[in-house]
């Protein structure tokens, strides 16, 4: 099970989730295998080349989609990885350190319009989904704030609970457990409405009307792969996502179980893919 980012994430977090349960399933062990760099995309090209025989699968995220509006790639993001399941969806957060003045949507938007670049956002790298979905947030919302891209969600989470980053739009599970412990603080949700296990913290949507940018998980198999054996994981994953502390463990970072066919999931790519060209585009972003 090839996870194409760093240890300690929250791809790894619910790929290692889910590994357990599926060798329980299948009755043999899942091996999380993690591959970084380049946003993803190493990880992705060594499933695209992989033999189609069902023993090599992908976890992957939106940064998934993400990477194919930005990078030129060694794959087809459409064509070489076949889908096989959503796992789980939810907003991503947006998260503070206790430094930063403002507790409340609108005042941290006020904040980062009056202080333009004195605010520095942190992001799994140049090209994540984090870094995307803060661009589109800046983009609608005419903040100016300075981008700090990491190899990774674990070390932007370390330097953001020292300070040195102050902001960053992180998943659910790699910020929630120092926000229990006050080391960070959450404002506001990356969607259009309030997240359900979240009714508390508003929608940044509110304010920025039309904003949203979902982070899900899902996973993949080379193109190729018999249809028998992603049928066969996609009903175990359907399986898991139904056990009751699965599903709490999810919401308790903040996310929903969403399982889906494998032609669902190739929409929610394609589609991901053709929002993150039009940031990229309008941001003019670009990576060495």
């Amino acid at each position: 099970m090839v996870v194409p980012l760093a240890p300690g994430g929250s791809v790894d977090i619910v790929a290692r989730m889910v590994a357990a349960r599926l060798a329980v399933e299948f009755g043999q062990q899942f091996v999380v295998d993690n591959r970084t760099g380049a946003g993803g995309t190493i990880g992705a090209a060594i499933v695209a080349r992989a033999a189609p025989d069902g023993y090599t699968v992908i976890v992957m995220s939106s940064g998934y989609s993400a990477s194919a509006a930005l990078y030129k790639l060694p794959y087809d993001s459409i064509r070489d990885i076949a889908p096989i399941a959503m796992i789980a969806a939810g907003p991503m957060l947006l998260a503070v350190h206790p430094s930063v003045k403002a507790t409340r949507l609108k005042e941290f938007i006020e904040l980062a319009r009056a202080k333009p670049g004195s605010l520095n956002y942190g992001s799994g790298g140049t090209g994540s989904s984090t870094h995307l979905a803060t661009e589109l947030f800046q983009q609608m919302a005419r903040t100016n704030m300075t981008h700090i891209p990491y190899k990774g969600i674990g070390a932007a989470i370390t330097d953001l609970l020292s300070g040195q980053i102050q902001v960053y739009f992180a998943p659910g599970p790699a910020v929630f457990p120092h926000v229990a412990t006050d080391r960070l603080r959450i404002i506001a949700v990356t969607g259009e409405q309030r997240a359900p296990a979240l009714q508390d913290l508003p929608a940044i949507g509110e304010l920025v009307p039309g904003y949203s940018a979902t982070f899900w998980y899902g996973m993949g198999a080379p193109t190729g792969t018999p249809k028998e054996i992603v049928s066969r994981l996609n009903q175990a994953l359907a399986r898991i996502l139904k056990q009751a502390n699965v599903q709490e463990r999810l919401r308790a970072d903040g996310l929903e179980p969403a399982h889906s066919t494998p032609e669902a999931l190739a929409r929610l790519i394609a589609r991901d893919i053709a929002m993150w060209s039009k940031v990229v585009k309008v941001g003019n972003i670009k990576v060495d």
